[in-house]
């Protein structure tokens, strides 16, 4: 199986340390080392640089060269531009349907947490065994335990199959970014997962499919492999802007033949760390017993069930909180309630509103 890590995107929602020119899988929210340095480690013992692809950017190449600097400059394939997920795995898969067309290949996002590495790694086993017997796109869910509406939502039905501790179910349907309401009912439901974007097929089967269901993309790929194979930057640049900009969720999955496609149940401890709330909630592990969560030089006082982030060289003293958010870095201080963390788009608005691009 090759992996390929989807390290192009680049979003706001956990500023001031994630931004548009460092995105969270390049900053260290988890640990001592980048988020992307964990996704990779977390995969030691089935991907090595031989079947490790990089998927990204211009901008965010070199950055990650230097951070992992044992994947082959060969293995980097760098989107022209950003055109969402749906033209960049469209991408990748002909990228790599040139070489390997037939082997089994995962899409991997560059932010995620996970609790059980092994347990994420022998899901990829099992796997790559599945849609080696049966052909069919595999994509992953992880149980819902809150009305999610940064996410999208699969749809299962019956248990399918279930290997060494895997579980496999039929596909009955995805519905991308709902309104609260009907995540709700998703969740109230209880035959609907988070869409967790791990989707498993082979790039001959990505490329057909895109040629099937999006022709918008699929119709743009054979002249993008032909202008790879030629070298030719400049015509995988224009076929690449001829693009729809849309995410494969609406490309592919929402209108895919339900039979084609067996969803994983994900119990590998999944998180998207999508807001500083939801990294305070999923690190509870890590808490004070005052339920502060602090990867900073701090001090406290009287301050209860917070979260503190800052650069280590400088100190950050609080008296008298509860329930707060406080994230420090060079050029910019959030301070904030929990509870308003997820709200940060007001203040990205407010900020460009302002003229304070610099900082996002």
């Amino acid at each position: 199986m090759n992996f390929v890590i989807l390290a192009g995107g680049s979003g706001t929602r956990l500023w001031p340390m994630s931004r548009s020119s460092s995105p969270k899988q390049l900053t260290q929210l988890v640990s001592d080392v980048t988020m992307i340095e964990d996704t990779i480690s977390r995969l030691d013992g089935i991907a090595t640089p031989e079947n490790l692809y990089i998927s990204t950017n211009a901008q965010f190449a070199p950055i990650i060269r230097e951070l992992v600097p044992s994947i082959p400059e060969d293995h980097y394939i760098i989107e022209p531009e950003k055109r969402d997920t749906g033209p960049a795995m469209a991408f990748v898969a002909a990228w790599l349907n040139r070489t390997a067309p037939d082997e089994p290949m995962v899409f991997l996002p560059s932010d995620h947490f996970i609790r059980d590495p092994k347990l994420f790694r022998d899901t990829f086993v099992a796997a790559e065994a599945v849609i080696r017997e049966t052909g069919k796109l595999l994509d992953i869910g992880i149980t819902p335990t809150f009305a999610n509406t940064h996410l999208g939502y699969t749809k299962i039905g019956q248990l399918a199959e279930h290997r060494d501790g895997i579980h496999f179910y039929e596909f009955a349907g995805h519905a991308e970014k709902p309104d609260y309401q009907t995540a709700r009912r998703f969740l109230d439901e209880g035959s609907y997962l988070w869409h967790a974007n791990y989707y498993m097929w082979t790039p001959r089967k990505f490329v057909e499919a895109y040629q099937k269901y999006a022709p918008s993309i699929g119709d743009q790929l054979a002249p993008i492999a032909e202008a790879l194979d030629a070298g030719d930057e400049a015509a995988v640049a224009e076929c690449y802007g001829k693009m729809e900009k849309i995410s494969i969720d609406y490309a592919i999955a929402e209108k895919i033949d339900p039979s084609n496609v067996l969803i994983i149940r994900g119990d590998f401890g999944w998180a998207d760390l999508g807001s500083w709330d939801m990294l305070y909630d999923e690190l509870a592990e890590r808490q004070d017993e005052q339920g502060n969560l602090v990867k900073a030089n701090w001090h406290g006082v009287e301050t209860t069930n917070s979260l503190v982030y800052g650069p280590t060289g400088k100190v950050i003293a609080t008296l008298g909180l509860d329930g707060m958010v406080i994230v420090d870095t060079p050029d910019a201080l959030l301070v904030t309630t929990k509870g308003r963390a997820r709200d940060l788009k007001t203040i990205i608005e407010l900020l460009k509103a302002h003229g304070a691009d610099s900082v996002l």
